[in-house]
This record gives structure tokens, C-alpha cells and sequence, in this order.
């Protein structure tokens, strides 16, 4: 649909790396062969925000991360080196915690629904004043100044008066605060009654109202003056599901930035596609991502360690089974708000607010795009509501034509909750409960599937050349649940499943969690992560139990459950025989994991799509889920990697420094991005003999990659043996510079040096 880049590469800004520190690695990137660099939002955001999302003004550049300055500082080095630049952008939701610092939020709450900033934000005023849940306990608000710079303060917070609404003789604060558009409330009130619209269930992020053109228009002044003036090359659009009018949106914004490489940040369940009528070029990569890292997982150990999960945790229930749980556990407490409101536009539906739950709970993906798709899953979440609670059928007799109706504001908003319920009760909440195999619960994924084969593979692949060859790939973004290379060691697990039981069954008896669910997750995360940072190791495990929130969580939790937690972790670092069993058991695994790391990343990077390298990733990533992995990267220590292996001029070892790692992404980086000529079909390459079934083979126009799976079995079995890939005549590994002759290639000769290979014709 437009030009795209040859690759990008993901930088997190902050006040750490804000756009001046951006700037200075534009030289790296580009010797890393990067083709744009990528970056997290930039407009201003709260005071303080790590990561950007909370955007309080949407037509100012963010000073903490640069500002004015600071971008044209970037924009100069990124043409000076010759890259694109690829910006993140939020047009859902604004950051409201502090209404001082959001100028159109400070006049809705001073002026009501007279605002000349009402139509932005996305307010149900037909149910009484705007509620905001910010109050430690209710009445905790007091009158601040006096006149015109008069205030109601709760705790460090100032929220502005209504003109003429100040204090007079004898009033109490509370008087004060009953004149207001507002209402100060506890922080309790939120799941229940909160009137506007929100960012899943952040209450400081209240949604904004794009599918207004004058809205969208005046929040996005400074966003296409970037593709207008400042020749930006691509816009990441973050969360369209939480809009009321997707397509409607996206559709605005191509009309606006028609040569823009334009992304939506949509996650696709299984088997779902984007809706045909987006004008986009794809997605962000978690449906890639779905494809390449369950290619590295073997099937045939799904038994077994079904079993030894089942024996350990005495979890009985499938997948299928904790979506339908975690998806209530939130939507009858975080989010239900929402229903409330929903229920607020049926008035005459007999139990509108549990009908309307329970449609939700059903729904089969994030959300529907009515009218151009979704029908088929509307219809599917009303079998499944109706088969669990057919005593509520009069409800959904009455709301059937209404959710079916885009006309209708009840149908809209149905839209748009359904993606919240999804997000937080799968993702955030049942990912973290159903912990059979961990290195499968990431986003977009499918835990129920036990890894992918061959077959499968690359009939995705074809479809993605003929459907969407200008999306994004990627193993890594700042959402995913784990580091890709923690989930390369964790894949190795199936190919031990007996030693990894005799593991966890010392583990059980010697260190026992509170919950075996978590403890297994845990267990899992600690031969992916290892021991040896355990301050990281215990922030990740409580973000894990919390979101579990099964014996402890966010709202309330546990100390006592989450110290015998912490204890049984300890008890794994500090007792000589656990930690012994631990580390044999990682050292074991590691070799493999480098293995699968390497080729996953090979695959990632040069199946079809534009490849993304999230910050770090070019060497080995440990990293677990946010914020751990959003922390600062020590570029120096890359950049110094990268120069030493580049002057060396050979494949440098695959070892613990993760050169080769930087060697394989650079190599693969830079074929894309001098000779894209070499990467414009995809055909599956012939793999022949007794091993056949451990190799990946595919040319894409020109570059032929080849990956192993399944290393350790591969191993066992005696290697490659004489099995044999069909290379095309006259190439060359760019990985090892060695030429390749054509025809039946040994794969014992070809992957003598690395799992991987690369061939491509000489230049």
C-alpha cells in the first residue's frame, strides 16, 4: 500500500533516552542495518511517565523526552545516516491524573459540558456529573486559595472550580465540591461507577472521542505536520480496538497521510485476519510473533508434560476454560463500569447489565468491526450466552437486534468493552493462571496448541507474502510477557520433558508456593531467567501473582501469601542443593536455548514483513514483562560488540556474550536493506533425509534462509546424518562467507558453524 522500511528498530523513550540520546545511535543503527528507527510516543505525557502512553498534550512535543529540540536533533541525524523514522501514536486516550497538566481536561472539568474541549473526551453527562475515582477515602478534599486561583486538593492533586463556584462565607469544602461538573469520589468507585469512558481499567486514562473529525483533527495537528513537514515515514497507531469507529478512524488518517506506512496495534486471535476495509499495511507483529516461536516448540511432548502439569498443579481445567473465568474475574470487578454504562442505554432490558456480561464473556476475539465484519462472532457469543444462561434469554431477545445495529450507540460501546474484557482477562489475567507451558502465553498466542509443525508454518507464511508482506514482524515488543530469548531457553523444557519433571518435582516438595499454578509459572521463569538478578526475579513475581489474583492481587493484596512466595523463590537462590539442581538444569538447557534463539531471530527477520528489533534484542535478552522490560540498555556495551565483531570479520562463537547474536541480526539486517530485490516472494525449500523434519527452509525471492528446530532431539537422534536442503547454484552464507554449491546440500556441512545459515547470490 506504500513504501515501507527495510527493517526498524524499537527505542523506549524516556527522560533516561530521550530524543537527543536517540539521536546519537543513529550511526549504530544504521551499521546494524536498520532501516528506521522506531520510537515510542513523544508528545507531552504526564510528569514523570516511563513510558509515554499517558499523552496529556497531544500538540506539544514532550519536554522530558527531548522536546522541540530534541526532535530536530534526531531528525537531522537519522537523515545524516541515511534511516526512516517510525513514531508510536495514541489516539484512544489522554492522560487525565493531574488535570493541571491536561489543558483540555482542566477546562472540561471547569466548564461541563460548555467546554469547548466536550466533544474530546468520551463523558456520559446524561448520568449526572463526571465521577472521578481519585480519593483515598470519600470527603478527603479540601478548598485551596482563594479567587480565581481557588481550588479543591485531593492529596498532591488541584482540580479546578467552575466559574462563580468558589468559596463563600461559611462554606464547607464539601459545599464547594457539590457546585462542581465533577464529583470527587473513592478510588473503590471506578468498577462500578464510573461515566466515562477509559484505557482498559486505568481510570487516569480517559478515552478520546477520534470518530469526531474536528476531535481528530485538532489532536492530531502536530502528528501530521510530522508526516507534512518533517517527512516522517510510518505512524504506529496504539489501540484501535478502544475506538468507536475503527475503520472510520484509520480511514481519516490514510486520507491524511496517504504514503504513510500506516500500522495498527491489533492483536489477532487465532485464525482472525484485519478486517479487509482497513487502509493499513498490517499489524504490529504479535500475530508473527504467534507463528515463529511455536515452530521452535515440540509437539510430541504435550502429553507428558500435560500430565506432569496437571499432577503438580491440580489444574483440571483447559484453556478455553480460564479465558471464560479470567474474562469474569474482570468483568464483574474492574470493568464493571462499563456495563453499567452499557445497561444506562437499554433502560427497558430486564437484566441488562448480566446479559450483557455474559455476551461479552463470549465473545470469541477482541471485538467486532460492524458493519464490514464480526457478524459471525456476534452470533457465536450469543449461542455460548445463551447456552450458560438461558433464563436470561428475554435480555438477549431484546438486545440481539440492537448489538446488531452500527447505528446504534449501545452496539458502538458493546464494540469497544469487549476488546477491554479480552485484554485484561486473557492477557492479564489468565495467562498467568494456566501455566502448563509458559513460552506459549504470550500475545496473540494460543496456549491450547502445544507448538506448530512445518506444514503449518509456511502455509502461514505463503499467506502472509500474498496478504500482508508490508506488516511488521517482531519476537519482541514492550507488552510481550517474556524476553524471546527466555522463551527460546523455556521452548527447550519439551525436549527433556523427564529431566525438567525430575525438577519440578524437587522444586514441589522442597519449595512450595502458596499457589501451584504460580509456583509452576515461577519455576519456569527462573530456568528461562536464572538466579542471579533476584531483585528482578522478585518484582516479576509479584506482578505474576497479582494478575493471577488468585490468592492475592492489585486491589487487596496479601502480604502473609506473597512473603511464603518470596520465601520459596529465596529458598531456590540460597539453599546449596535447590540452587545446585537449578543451575545443572540451566546449564544444561542454555546451549539449546542460544540455539533456538538464533534461529527464531534468523526466521523472524527474513520471513515476509518488515522486521522489528525491539531495543536490546541484537544480543541476548532476559528480559521479563514490563516494566523489566522497558529498563535502560547499555548501548555502549552493544556498540562496542558490534565494532569488535565487524573488525574481526569472522562468526564469532556462540558463547555468553551474545556476539553472535548481534553477528546473525546484522548480517540479516543489512541483506534486507541493500538488496530488497532478494526478498519479494516466499517459497517453501525442499528438505530431504532422515532429519528432514528439524529443518527450516524457505527462499524469499532470491535469500534462502535455513533454521534448525528441535536441537536437542536433533541431537539425540546422531545430527543431520545425510539429509540434505535443495539450495539454488551460486550463493553464498552471509553468515559464514562461505559460497554454497547448488543442488542437494548437506546440512552437516552447511550448519557446521551455526544452526543457521543465509544464502544469498554474491554481491
Amino acid at each position: 500500500m506504500s513504501a515501507r522500511p527495510a527493517s526498524t528498530y524499537r527505542l523506549q523513550l524516556s527522560a533516561a533516552l530521550a530524543l537527543e540520546a536517540a539521536a546519537e545511535l543513529a550511526g549504530y543503527l544504521r551499521d546494524l542495518g536498520a532501516g528506521a528507527v522506531y520510537l515510542s510516543p513523544v508528545l507531552r505525557a504526564a510528569a514523570g511517565s516511563a513510558h509515554g502512553y499517558d499523552v496529556v498534550d497531544p500538540g506539544s512535543m514532550d519536554d522530558e523526552r527531548g522536546g522541540e529540540a530534541g526532535w530536530r536533533t534526531l531528525l537531522a541525524a537519522v537523515r545524516e545516516h541515511g534511516l526512516a523514522v517510525v513514531v508510536d501514536i495514541v489516539p484512544n486516550h489522554q492522560g487525565v491524573a493531574d488535570p493541571e497538566q491536561n489543558p483540555a481536561w482542566q477546562d472540561l472539568l471547569r466548564h461541563g459540558p460548555a467546554s469547548k474541549y466536550a466533544d474530546w473526551f468520551d463523558v456520559d453527562w446524561a448520568a449526572g456529573r463526571l465521577v472521578l475515582p481519585v480519593l483515598d477515602e470519600p470527603g478527603a478534599f479540601e478548598v485551596a486559595g482563594d479567587g480565581a486561583g481557588a481550588a479543591l486538593v485531593a492529596g498532591r492533586v488541584r482540580f479546578p472550580l467552575a466559574p462563580g463556584t468558589g468559596p463563600r462565607p461559611g462554606d464547607t469544602a464539601a459545599d464547594v465540591h457539590a457546585r462542581q461538573h465533577y464529583e470527587l469520589v473513592a478510588a473503590g468507585r471506578a468498577e462500578t461507577d464510573l461515566t466515562y469512558r477509559r484505557f482498559f481499567a486505568v481510570s487516569t486514562l480517559a478515552g478520546v472521542r477520534v470518530e469526531d473529525a474536528e476531535v481528530a483533527a485538532a489532536t492530531h495537528e502536530r502528528i501530521l505536520r510530522w508526516v507534512d513537514e518533517d517527512g516522517l515515514a510510518g505512524l504506529r497507531v496504539d489501540h484501535p480496538d478502544g475506538l468507536a469507529d475503527p475503520g472510520g478512524y484509520l480511514r481519516w488518517l490514510r486520507s491524511h497521510a496517504p504514503d504513510a506506512w500506516l500500522l495498527a496495534e491489533k492483536i489477532l486471535e487465532p485464525g482472525e485476519t484485519l478486517p479487509a476495509d482497513w487502509p493499513v499495511d498490517g499489524t504490529t507483529g504479535y500475530d508473527a510473533l504467534a507463528e515463529v516461536g511455536p515452530l521452535f516448540v515440540d509437539p510430541a511432548a504435550e502429553p507428558e508434560l500435560d500430565r506432569l502439569y496437571r499432577e503438580v498443579t491440580g489444574d483440571r481445567s483447559t484453556w478455553p476454560a480460564h479465558i471464560l473465568s479470567g474474562k469474569r474475574a474482570v468483568a464483574t470487578t474492574i470493568l464493571r463500569s462499563e456495563f453499567h454504562r452499557l445497561a444506562r442505554l437499554a433502560p427497558s432490558v430486564p437484566h441488562a447489565v448480566a446479559a450483557l456480561t455474559e455476551l461479552a464473556l463470549s465473545f470469541p476475539v477482541y471485538r467486532s468491526y460492524l458493519p464490514s465484519s464480526g457478524a459471525d462472532h456476534l452470533a457465536a457469543a450469543f449461542a455460548g450466552a445463551r447456552n450458560r444462561r438461558p433464563e436470561l434469554a428475554a435480555a438477549f431477545d431484546a438486545l440481539a437486534p440492537r448489538l446488531s445495529d452500527p447505528a446504534d450507540d449501545l452496539c458502538a460501546r458493546f464494540q469497544q468493552t469487549t476488546g477491554a474484557v479480552m485484554a485484561k482477562g486473557v492477557e492479564d489475567t489468565a495467562a498467568y493462571r494456566y501455566t502448563r507451558f509458559v513460552a506459549l502465553n504470550e500475545v496473540g498466542g494460543d496456549p491450547a496448541r502445544f507448538g506448530h509443525g512445518l506444514d503449518d508454518f509456511h502455509a502461514a507464511q505463503e499467506r502472509r507474502q500474498r496478504r500482508a508482506p508490508n506488516s511488521m514482524t517482531t519476537l519482541s515488543t514492550h507488552d510481550t510477557k517474556r524476553g524471546e530469548d527466555v522463551r527460546a531457553r523455556l521452548a527447550v523444557l519439551a525436549e527433556v520433558p523427564d529431566e525438567w519433571a525430575r525438577l519440578v518435582r524437587l522444586l514441589a516438595r522442597e519449595a512450595p508456593m502458596p499457589d501451584a499454578a504460580v509456583g509452576y509459572l515461577l519455576w519456569q521463569t527462573v530456568v528461562g531467567f536464572g538466579l542471579d538478578q533476584p531483585e528482578r526475579l522478585h518484582a516479576y513475581a509479584t506482578k505474576a501473582m497479582r494478575e493471577a489474583s488468585t490468592f492475592t492481587g492489585w486491589a487487596d493484596p496479601d502480604a502473609d501469601a506473597e512473603a511464603h512466595l518470596h520465601a520459596a523463590l529465596d529458598a531456590l537462590a540460597d539453599g546449596p542443593e535447590l540452587r545446585a539442581a537449578v543451575e545443572a538444569f540451566v546449564d544444561r538447557i542454555r546451549p539449546y536455548g542460544w540455539s533456538n534463539a538464533l534461529n527464531q531471530k534468523l526466521v523472524q527477520l527474513t520471513m515476509p514483513g518488515v522486521p522489528d528489533i525491539y531495543q536490546g534484542t541484537e544480543g541476548w535478552d532476559d528480559s521479563l514483562v514490563d516494566p523489566d522490560n522497558r529498563r535502560p540498555v547499555d548501548f555502549v556495551r552493544l556498540r562496542a560488540l558490534l565494532a569488535r565483531v565487524d573488525a574481526a570479520g569472522t562468526p564469532p562463537p556462540v558463547d555468553e556474550t551474545g556476539a553472535a547474536k548481534i553477528w546473525v541480526v546484522a548480517r540479516a539486517l543489512r541483506l534486507r536493506r541493500d538488496r530488497p530485490d532478494l526478498f519479494t516472494a516466499y517459497r517453501r525449500v525442499p528438505v530431504h533425509g532422515p532429519a528432514a523434519d528439524h529443518a527450516v527452509a524457505f527462499d524469499r525471492g532470491g535469500a534462502v534462509t535455513v533454521a534448525t528446530r528441535l536441537p536437542m532431539r536433533l541431537e539425540r537422534r546422531g545430527g543431520w546424518a545425510d539429509t540434505v536442503v535443495e539450495a539454488p547454484d551460486g550463493r553464498v552464507d552471509v553468515l559464514t562467507g562461505r559460497p554454497v554449491a547448488g543442488g542437494a546440500v548437506r546440512l552437516a556441512e552447511l550448519l557446521d558453524h551455526y544452526p543457521v545459515a543465509l544464502l544469498a547470490p554474491p554481491a
